[in-house]
Order: C-alpha cells, then structure tokens, then sequence
C-alpha cells in the first residue's frame, strides 16, 4: 500500500513508533485503534473493499514482538496528536537474512502532498539498514476500475499485465529510486451457498491416487507437521517471485505451532487442504485465513512440491477446502486471492475455479 499524490517539502508532523496498549489493559486501543482505522480507510481507496483491514486484536498480535521468527514495526506520522500516515516493516529474524518487507505505507487524504510519505519511506529505510537488512522491498495497489489501460506503461520483467506510469504508487515508489519487480493479481470468489458445486466438481476429479487428500481445522495432525514444515520452507522460494528478493524462511515443527497460536490469538480461523503421499509426508498444501468480524477469507500458501506436480493436485486442493470452507460457515465469502502474473498454471486453475480479478499489486525493491 502506497500514499496518493507526489511528495513536497518539510513537514512538521512526528514520526515515530505506534504506542501498543499494555499488556492486560481493558482500556481504549488508542493509537492502535486510529491505526487500524486508518488501514481501512486505504484499503477502501486503493482496493475498493476493507473486507481485508485488519482488526485492532490481530494488529496488538501482530505487532507486539511476540513473534520469535519474525520482526514488525509500525510507524505512525502524527501531527497534533493526531494519526495522518502509516508504514510497517517486516523481516525474518534469521541472521542470514538481509531483505526487510514494507507491505503498507499510507497517509491520510487530507495530509498529501507534504512529504510525509517520504518521511515515513526514509525512516523505514533507516530501521531497515539498522537492522541489518539493506534490501527494501514495497508494495502498492491499483484498481484495475481505476485504470483505462491509455498512457505511459510500466511492465514487470516477467508477465503480461501493466499498470500506468504516472499511478501515484508508481510515481511515488520510482521517484525514491525503488524499480518494479513483479505484479501480482488480486482476485476475488464469491463462494456462499456454493458447497454442492465445488463438492460435485471435486468428485468429477475421480481418485486422487497414489495421494491422499486430508483436511483440517487451526492444528495440523502432528504425524505431518514435520512434513508440513518443509513445505512452508519450499514456498517462501519456490513461488514465482520475478526479480524481488525474497528469501528462504526457516520452518519447523515448533514454527509450524508457533503460526497456529498467533493465528488462534488473532481470532482466525485456518483451514488445510493437503495432499499425503503413500509415506505419509505432505506433496503439497493449501490454507484458507476466515478473517475475524468479517465475511471475508484470504487464501493464503499453495504449493505443490516439484516432485510431486503434474497430477491435478493444486486443483484439488483448492476444491476441496472450498468444501470444508462451506461445512464451517457456508455464508462465507467472498475469497479473495493474490498470484504472481507470470504464474500462468496457477492463474488457470482460479479462472477455472470463477475467480475475478480487480486489482493489482505492485512490487518494488531497491537495490
């Protein structure tokens, strides 16, 4: 998510750190409560939905440095008192790594044009370095309502799709010397009241010989969370990321529950799809986030491990846990989804499954 409109001179809002409320208040959220407001305020601009925005109880989770695998940081533009401006940093703890990940970055219509997106960039940029991790890489959207496809282009080095030169996320992020390195699709599946569909088209399918596909609610079976683990490590590198850097995330069993508690303790509730091979160890996997007082539900990972690709079972898997998605709370919905525009085979597979998509998400890094 990045600020509308090009950025001007001084300004004499504060940046500084979001205060998190005390452990065991009962109190008002306070800054963290404007900060989430704020998200969906952004994301209602930038995407046409706050369907995603996350709430003030996922935020404190997300935020409150409990995680032992990854670090966060939200920086607030304050000006008298007041939240007009947003960034959040990420990175894997891993001593090894050296990418840190700025998914949002925002500031309040009323507050363009004064330079405090670049404030926040700079400052970002400068916790970023201080913690060792020199590569930067951002992200912003674009409606696709929003464009009418005329004017200069900027393309990725890999995929068909474009978005304008002169969009202010664009404008903004190569005007701080960030250069685009891939774009993403965001798609959306209206799924209430459709189980019978997708459990019909997921019988079609036939037997998934020689795999077994398994299910599950929040917990991973403990005879496949090892198995489980190596897969969420293959995905960190194994999707298509163009010419962005990501880098290899460490998983094992102990991370694999460490994410199932944080996702408890946000109110979310996970399902899995996975294939088992005839060992018992997982070939490859699927989650679906159902986001806490809310209709909606991200998709989050899907893989299929290379040894174990071209036998339908990404297909599969997505059906089958729209299945277990209906059996859960079959008024959920609408699904919504993001995929690397050069990732042609798994474009087809949520065309086919209805999937629209509505916007697009940029990435950029720098160096």
């Amino acid at each position: 998510m990045l600020p509308a409109g090009a950025e001007g001179g001084p300004t004499p809002v504060e940046i500084r750190p979001i205060r998190l409320p005390v452990a065991g208040s009962t109190g008002p959220d306070g800054e963290l409560a404007a900060y989430a407001e704020l998200i969906g305020s952004i994301d209602l601009e930038t995407l046409g939905t706050a369907d995603l925005a996350r709430s003030v109880t996922e935020l404190r989770v997300d935020l409150a440095g409990a995680d032992e695998h990854r670090e966060h940081l939200a920086l607030g533009a304050f000006e008298d008192g007041a939240l007009v401006g947003m960034a959040e940093l990420e990175w894997e703890r891993d001593d090894d790594a050296s990418t840190a990940y700025l998914p949002l970055l925002g500031v309040a219509v009323s507050h363009r044009r004064r330079g405090i997106g670049t404030r926040l960039l700079e400052q970002a940029e400068r916790a970023a370095t201080q913690a060792g991790r020199p590569t930067l890489v951002l992200s912003g959207e674009h409606r696709l309502d929003a464009d009418d496809g005329s004017g200069a282009r900027l393309r990725a080095p890999q995929g068909d799709a474009s978005i304008r030169r002169d969009d202010a996320a664009a404008a903004f992020a190569t005007a701080h010397g960030y250069a685009l390195g891939q774009l993403d699709r965001i798609s959306r599946l209206h799924v209430a009241g459709r189980r019978a569909e997708f459990a019909a088209r997921l019988s079609a399918l036939g037997d998934a010989s020689p795999f077994r596909v398994a299910t599950w609610i929040d917990e991973a079976p403990e005879d496949v969370v090892d198995s489980l683990a190596h897969a969420h490590e293959r995905m960190s590198v194994d999707a298509p990321s163009g010419a962005i850097s990501y880098e290899l995330e460490h998983w094992d069993a102990e991370r694999v529950r460490a994410d199932e508690r944080r996702c408890a303790e946000m109110g979310r509730i996970t399902l899995t799809a996975a294939a088992i091979t005839a060992d018992g160890t997982v070939a490859g996997f699927t989650v679906l986030s159902l986001l806490p007082g809310s209709e909606a539900v991200e998709q989050w990972d899907t893989l299929v491990l290379a040894a174990h690709r071209g036998h339908g079972l990404g297909l599969r898997l997505k059906l089958a846990n729209l299945v277990q998605l209906a059996e859960v709370d079959e008024a959920r919905g609408p699904v919504y989804t993001w995929n690397a525009d050069e990732n042609a085979h798994m474009l087809a597979i949520n065309l086919a499954l209805g999937f629209e998509p509505f916007a697009l998400e940029s990435v950029w890094q720098r160096p």
